[in-house]
């Protein structure tokens, strides 16, 4: 009998503790928006210039595991390009390519926070974190020629279509996120972040270029192919076998954001087992 009036106190304790009293409690899930710039790093930039920064911006939403451990669902949407011009190396400059393209992503990251995040709790306001994630994106690089846009891709400037198929490439790749941010709750359920994050790819014509010259005579005399493959003065590069690109390394392109977050409210009391899913909102 006594065991019976200990549940039933018990219970009406935890009532008590959740109910009238209208206790409010920030979820684990969040969304948000980012803005910033990006850049481009490959073939036509090969010594990591910043010469052609970007806006980028995108949505996002956070699941919080637990204080250390977050899962983030982004879509991002960037321009990146780049020009021989901004390059100091001879070569380069008389190579005489530039590009540029829209990118729209889609990733999953986590996140790994160095110290125990909890919006509206005083004692776990700020934290530097480690992220990483796996994802895809859309590209299509294209260049502007005598006033024209042109897109590469279907040119096949690199031979993709005079017998060098091995050199076709898609407009979607994987893509792999990583890269480090900081956390900061300026109220409690409103989140600031700043991260600077790297796009490892696995492509090597994000910028049209990869490999070598396959020669003017693959290309239809006087076409947009036969003018954008070797832009060099008076088209001296571009013999059969001579480089254009560099194979050795895919390309990439990094993004820097300021994004802002809200965590939803609930009414509902968390349960004993999973006391970290959500907090108390801090009056």
């Amino acid at each position: 009998m006594g065991r019976i009036w200990v549940v039933i106190i018990f219970f009406f304790g935890v009532f008590s503790f959740c109910g009238a009293g209208a206790q409010s409690y920030f979820t684990a899930l969040e969304v948000g928006f980012s803005g910033g710039g990006s850049q481009y790093f490959g073939d036509l930039n090969e010594h990591y210039g910043f010469k052609e920064i970007n806006g980028a911006g995108g949505l996002y939403a956070r699941e919080r595991i637990n204080s250390y451990i977050a899962i983030k669902l982004v879509s991002d949407y960037t321009k990146v390009g780049y020009d021989d011009k901004f390059n100091n190396d001879p070569y380069d400059k008389l190579r005489n390519l530039n590009f540029q393209s829209d990118i729209l992503e889609m990733a999953v990251q986590a996140e790994f926070n160095f110290f125990a995040f909890i919006t509206g709790d005083k004692s776990n306001r700020f934290t530097p974190y480690l992220t990483g994630g796996i994802g895809a994106f859309y590209y299509d690089p294209y260049t502007t020629y005598n006033g024209t846009r042109y897109y590469l891709h279907p040119l096949g400037t690199e031979g993709q279509y005079a017998g060098y198929a091995d050199r076709r490439y898609t407009s979607v790749s994987p893509c792999f996120p990583i890269g480090i941010g900081v956390k900061y709750w300026l109220k409690g359920g409103v989140n600031l972040a700043i991260e600077v994050a790297d796009r490892l790819t696995t492509t090597d014509y994000l910028d049209d270029v990869s490999t070598t010259y396959v020669g003017l005579d693959k290309f239809p005399a006087g076409s947009v192919a036969a003018a954008l493959q070797d832009r060099s003065p008076g088209q001296v590069l571009g013999i059969a076998g001579k480089q254009r690109g560099n194979t050795s390394s895919y390309d990439q392109y990094l993004m820097a954001l300021v994004s802002l977050s809200f965590n939803f409210t609930s009414y509902k009391c968390p349960s004993f087992m999973k006391n970290d899913d959500e907090l108390r909102v801090r009056q």
